[in-house]
């Protein structure tokens, strides 16, 4: 259940993430957007915000969009708000602003996870066996191996290392 609901989230976030990329470049370029939505099907939840945009959380969050004004007569809006009356650059840079977004994310995110710190296991001796080089060296049960050759070990990976010789 965890495992789904953390799916979820992720997936709304990098939806959200993504189309608000499309969204900012929109808005900067002078592109009237009409809907920003994050997920499919059955809108759950919507907002008009001053300026005209419709928000919206739909059913299925497997996806989203962000509707634009393209030229047709029936939304009232002036041709220069609409998307194919901006130059072939601008609406590049719309296009593309929705994988920068993910792009520029990824960055930040593993940044704060590098900032925070990567969970590690302690290098601790969970169970000697009988018979083996560990136990004829008297080593224990929940003894840690703080250093090897004199280096310090940190985790389990900087031990692996250094006691098989692949420093």
């Amino acid at each position: 259940m965890i495992s789904a609901l953390a799916f979820f989230i992720l997936i709304c976030v990098l939806v959200f993430v993504h189309e608000y990329g499309h969204f900012w470049a929109a808005r900067k370029c002078g592109v009237h957007v009409l809907r920003f939505s994050i997920g499919f099907g059955k809108v759950l939840w919507r907002k008009t915000d001053k300026q005209g945009t419709e928000f919206a959380f739909s059913l299925i969050p497997l996806g989203g969009y962000v509707q634009m004004h393209a030229g047709e007569a029936e939304h009232h809006l002036p041709a220069e708000k609409s998307l194919k009356n901006k130059s072939v650059l601008q609406r590049a840079f719309i296009v593309l602003a929705g994988p920068m977004a993910n792009f520029l994310f990824a960055i930040v995110a593993y940044w704060v996870i590098f900032s925070v710190g990567v969970p590690s296991v302690k290098v601790v001796v969970g169970s000697v066996l009988p018979n083996t080089i560990a136990a004829q060296a008297g080593v224990l049960p929940e003894f840690e191996i703080e250093q090897v050759d004199g280096r310090n070990m940190y985790d389990w990976e900087d031990a692996s290392f250094a006691l098989f010789g692949k420093v």
